[in-house]
């Protein structure tokens, strides 16, 4: 198989994922089905290194499989944004804590929760943790989970951020998401008591940025040169285009068949309704091609042994913001020119898509303000010191 017989899989399944959304969120969680075709799809194994089964895909089929994926289901796509990335992550870990959890099982997944609101002991060897960490989508289809965590020092000084990988064995997943939307995405809190985490499983937040991560001397593919920054949160943002170009599709196929009975037309013939189409659709596109054209730039610079600028960083930042914001403002415009029928059942796919991505537009990934505040600082001239660049 090859990435681009993954994407073929993925557009394959689309209409099975569409068929399943509303049962998705009613059972708050992807259902094992679902995950397992993606699985066969080869979904999972677009971003895991080859040393391990995968194929360190360039990154542009792994957000058109999961723009697929989350047009059909805004859960499913979120879930899958979350779990899919991971592997990307994994890779620039010590290669023990690759062969850790893929030596014995090339289909082990990760989730994670990146806030740092658990507790972390610095010991021989290691670290111990303990704590709850919140908002982990995808949680009850993962064997591993990356926690976020501050380092501090004797005075209770922070130190370091770190992200610590912990196995299943060590942690229980507690059922506690309920939301507006996303709610199949089952984003559940991971409670760790006392948990032993080796060094080899713990990576700093300073070599990431950088780029000078210790897998980066096992795996040496351009992809795994990206931005973590960049990686992560274009994933976010292209699940949230996805939900928007699924609830576009699904207006417009609707509005060419509806009637208007309060104004006495058909939606197609509405001027309004015509224009606000146009205004979404653009709204999508530009998201689209600036996220497309973002990881472009940045995979050619990774393909060189470039490093990527402070500038180009930022851009893809703002770009990916924005993206977001489009992304809402265009299923906006769109829902409130529906009518009441979107507000009258949780199963229609507009509302639906509304609820999804209003949800989704509070993961930190998508804070607005301070993405456009790099850019303007890096564009001004004034020095940006930020991880999320």
């Amino acid at each position: 198989m090859r990435d681009d017989d993954v994407l073929a899989a993925v557009r394959a399944l689309a209409p099975a994922l569409r068929e399943r959304a509303a049962g998705t969120e009613a059972l708050r969680r992807v259902p094992d089905s679902t995950v397992e075709e993606l699985e066969q799809a080869g979904f999972f194994r677009l971003l895991r290194p080859r040393a391990y089964g995968g194929f360190a895909a360039a990154p542009d089929v792994f957000y058109a499989a999961l723009r697929e994926i989350a047009k059909a289901c805004g859960s499913t796509g979120w879930a899958a944004a979350v779990l899919g990335v991971h592997p990307w992550h994994l890779a620039l870990f010590d290669s023990r804590a690759q062969k850790d959890v893929w030596g014995a099982d090339d289909t082990a997944r990760i989730c994670s929760s990146h806030a740092p609101t658990g507790e972390v002991t610095p010991v021989d060897g290691g670290f111990r943790l303990s704590g709850r960490w919140h908002l982990s989508a995808g949680c009850g289809h993962a064997q591993w989970a990356l926690l976020g965590g501050l380092v501090t020092d004797g005075e209770g000084r922070p130190v370091d951020m770190r992200t610590f990988l912990v196995p299943c064995a060590d942690y229980r997943v507690d059922d506690v998401w309920e939301a507006v939307g996303l709610r199949g995405s089952g984003s559940n809190d991971i409670v760790v008591e006392d948990a032993f985490v080796p060094d080899h499983r713990t990576l700093g937040f300073g070599p990431v940025t950088a780029l000078r991560c210790p897998g980066h001397e096992v795996n040496l593919e351009p992809l795994y040169r990206l931005p973590y920054a960049a990686v992560f949160t274009t994933a976010i943002s292209t699940a949230m285009v996805g939900i928007a170009e699924g609830a576009y599709e699904e207006y417009v196929a609707a509005a060419r068949e509806s009637f208007r009975a309060s104004y006495g037309q058909r939606v197609a013939e509405d001027p309004f309704a015509q224009v606000r189409v146009a205004r979404a659709a653009g709204d999508i596109d530009a998201s689209r091609l600036q996220l497309d054209r973002n990881t472009a730039d940045l995979y050619a610079v990774a393909r060189d042994r470039r490093e990527p600028s402070t500038s180009l960083r930022a851009r893809a930042r703002r770009d990916q913001v924005l993206a977001t914001e489009r992304a809402i403002s265009a299923v906006d415009l769109l829902m409130e020119n529906a009518g009441g029928s979107p507000l009258r059942g949780g199963a229609d796919v507009l509302q639906r898509a509304w609820r999804d991505l209003h949800t989704g537009r509070g993961q930190a990934a998508n804070d607005v303000e301070r993405a456009l505040l790099l850019f303007g600082q890096d564009a001004l001239g004034i020095a940006v010191h930020d991880p999320m660049l």
